[in-house]
């Protein structure tokens, strides 16, 4: 095994900056945190523990030990936390380094996704001809979502979720977007945004929809080419990894495995999300402890 990861935290997180209602009883603390710190960062934990420490846990018991976190130029509450060298930084079994993702000259907010994976391979050269995880850091991923990439025998993978054990409102779901496969569980296309015509069309025999939380075992020396062809998206302005993801599905058949999946995935986009999260987190983590196995 390659334990290999990449965590995308590099985005500007505009959504989770938007104003929060006075309905939601979200204390002073986390709303500054909202605010003025990445989303991984915020402190919906015990004793405002950050989010990340939550998904870093998952990935150390799962078999990870290489970390790049993906982060914004302007953003060192990470390093602040994390370990302030460059790479190599010792934090409970885990090796974290840093790949910084600018802002270019003339826009307001990073070039996207894609962008965000190739600084973190530009860093990594030493991981061509291996395979590594991505996932997004405002997504508190399970240990055995992560435990099945890792494992994966195959070029590449991705979590395929059940979006019937999704635990958020059907408006918000039927945003995320939806998977296409192949009759051997390969994916063809993942299509954002999509419309109920789609939807119906990746609706398999039993009722499933499989949809991408963005979450992706690859092969670096597979992907890195694909991410210098990706265009910009037309509205949103960004270079979206689902997007290269799909782009080498077409190309190479056999180079994305699909792996079914029913699970609930924590997400921390809105500042509506903070409460459940801090719910499933006393729930779920009551005794968290980077001691305990």
């Amino acid at each position: 095994m390659e334990p290999n990861i990449v965590i995308l935290a590099g985005g500007i997180s505009s959504r989770m900056k938007k104003s929060v209602s006075a309905s939601e009883k979200i204390d002073t603390a986390l709303l500054r945190d909202a605010q003025e710190k990445s989303k991984a960062m915020i402190g919906v934990g015990e004793r405002h523990r950050p989010f990340l420490d939550y998904l870093l846990y998952n990935i150390r018991e799962s078999g990870y030990r290489d970390v790049v976190i993906v982060v914004g130029e302007r953003d060192h509450t990470l390093r602040e936390y994390y370990g302030k060298a460059d790479r190599n930084n010792s934090f409970h079994g885990l090796t974290i380094s840093y790949a910084i993702q600018t802002i270019p000259e003339g826009r307001s907010k990073p070039l996207g996704t894609v962008d965000a994976v190739q600084q973190a391979l530009l860093l990594r050269t030493d991981w061509r001809g291996k395979k590594f995880t991505v996932c997004n850091s405002d997504n508190l991923y399970t240990q055995r979502a992560l435990t099945l990439l890792l494992r994966t025998p195959h070029k590449g993978a991705m979590i395929d979720y059940d979006r019937r054990a999704l635990l958020f409102d059907q408006d918000r779901i039927e945003q995320f977007s939806v998977t296409k496969k192949n009759a051997e569980g390969f994916l063809t296309n993942i299509i954002e945004k999509p419309s109920r015509e789609e939807i119906a069309r990746a609706t398999d025999a039993t009722g499933r929809i499989g949809v991408s939380m963005n979450i992706f075992r690859l092969s670096y020396d597979i992907i890195l080419p694909v991410l210098g062809r990706v265009p910009l998206h037309p509205i949103r302005q960004e270079k979206e990894l689902p997007i290269a993801v799909s782009m080498m599905a077409a190309e190479d058949p056999t180079s994305m495995m699909t792996i079914p999946l029913s699970e609930h995935v924590p997400d921390l986009t809105h500042p509506a999300d903070i409460v459940p999260v801090q719910e499933f987190l006393k729930r779920e983590f009551a005794d968290f402890s980077w001691d305990k196995r």
